[in-house]
């Protein structure tokens, strides 16, 4: 009967307007299908994933993987969101609102987005200078990332930060030396050992990192003290300039701890992320030590906003992947092929994103700069106020935790 009246409005709405009735009949019809639509979605579906390779592990994460519709939606908003940033932030590098290093994310939203959906609010996360995507998903309001990377005092760090240095409760940063927040993160996850908690941290780390000593260093502190830590291998192909077949004799990251398990996973399918992270937090959680991720992605613009990341690639590349494996696209297709979604509810969504994303990007071009005076605060957390000298020793600034 309900279709039978949505068929009979559906004519009525063809037909030629009469007595100027028809807007109203629209209006009547379109809240009636997105009614429908709401009632008939189906509450959960499960997916068909590929395959993890595994090192030194006997098994790995399963190959389906069930999804809700509430969860979908949610994946699905995180990530366009991301994108949307991180494509509002390349049009205020442009403009030269914002300056210095900036290194864009988009490509890459279903590591991030994945990892977060599989631990808890109280984990850990360290990654390296790519880290906009990052502080999203650990709970900072876009308006603030914005805002920090315009220099703002609204930014998350005061506006003294910048693109790579932004934190929030258990999320540190954002670090600017290659490959040095992975003894840091093999720290915090000591710290978690040695209090006795229940909790676990992701050091992240990219592939042109990945031969950097200090990494094989930690990988052997971790392994002998059986950290629960999670060492993570973005490797979107390219460290700066240089493909991963001429910058590494192996290309299996997975592979590197030796003695430490691995995992190699689809990283631009949020739901192998998501089932490869939930593994590995098992995993470590469970006293047996560190394991080592390595999640295959690709990045849409350059190394930075200084490269402009078609002269070691071609764009025909780029145009391939971006039509064939992006992360945000084969989460839409799934969802509306799998009625949890319908396109409609989808475009809403985006709707949604850009006005929050333009509404940011306001906030983040009129908030005031940090005063001069306040140059010097927050060197330390909860400690008197002391000075710190400034340029020269006659100019001396207050600094307040």
């Amino acid at each position: 009967m309900h279709k039978m009246l949505l068929a009979a409005l559906s004519r009525v709405l063809q037909a030629p307007a009469v007595s100027g009735k028809v807007g109203a009949i629209s209006e009547a019809f379109r809240v009636m299908v997105a009614s429908r639509n709401y009632g008939d979605f189906a509450s959960e579906a499960t997916f068909e994933i590929k395959k993890c390779d595994l090192h030194r592990l006997e098994e790995g994460p399963g190959t389906t993987a069930v999804m809700t519709r509430e969860e979908g939606l949610q994946y699905y908003k995180t990530m366009q969101t991301i994108r949307r940033m991180e494509l509002k932030s390349d049009q205020l590098y442009k403009q030269k609102i914002i300056r210095g290093f900036c290194h864009l994310y988009d490509g890459q939203e279903a590591c991030c987005v994945g990892l977060e959906a599989a631990i808890k609010p109280t984990d850990h996360v360290i990654t390296a200078y790519r880290a906009h995507g990052f502080t999203y998903t650990r709970g900072v309001p876009v308006r603030e990332i914005l805002a920090e990377l315009t220099g703002r005092k609204g930014g998350c760090a005061k506006g003294k930060g910048g693109s790579m240095h932004m934190y929030t409760k258990n999320f540190y940063g954002g670090n600017g030396i290659v490959g040095a927040q992975v003894p840091l993160g093999a720290g915090i996850a000591l710290a978690c050992k040695y209090f006795g908690k229940n909790e676990i941290c992701l050091a992240l780390y990219g592939d042109g990192a990945a031969n950097q000593g200090q990494i094989f260093e930690t990988y052997n502190m971790a392994a002998l003290w059986k950290l629960p830590c999670i060492f993570i291998c973005e490797n979107n192909r390219y460290g700066m300039g240089t493909s991963v077949e001429r910058a590494a004799a192996s290309t299996d990251y997975y592979k590197r701890g030796y003695f430490i398990p691995g995992l190699r996973v689809d990283g631009m399918d949020i739901l192998c992320v998501r089932e490869a992270a939930k593994f590995a937090a098992d995993y470590c959680r469970s006293g047996k030590g560190p394991l080592v991720m390595e999640l295959q992605t690709y990045r849409y613009h350059g190394h930075s906003m200084s490269d402009p990341g078609i002269s070691y690639r071609t764009r025909e590349e780029i145009q391939e992947v971006r039509s064939k494996s992006d992360p945000i696209t084969l989460l839409k297709d799934r969802m509306v092929n799998n009625n949890l979604a319908s396109v409609e509810e989808l475009k809403e969504i985006d709707v949604a994103v850009r006005k929050e994303i333009e509404e940011a990007a306001q906030f983040a071009t009129t908030d005031p700069e940090p005063p001069l005076e306040e140059l010097g605060h927050h060197i330390y957390f909860n400690e008197p106020p002391f000075e710190v000298r400034g340029p020269n020793q006659w100019i001396k600034y207050k600094s307040v935790s």
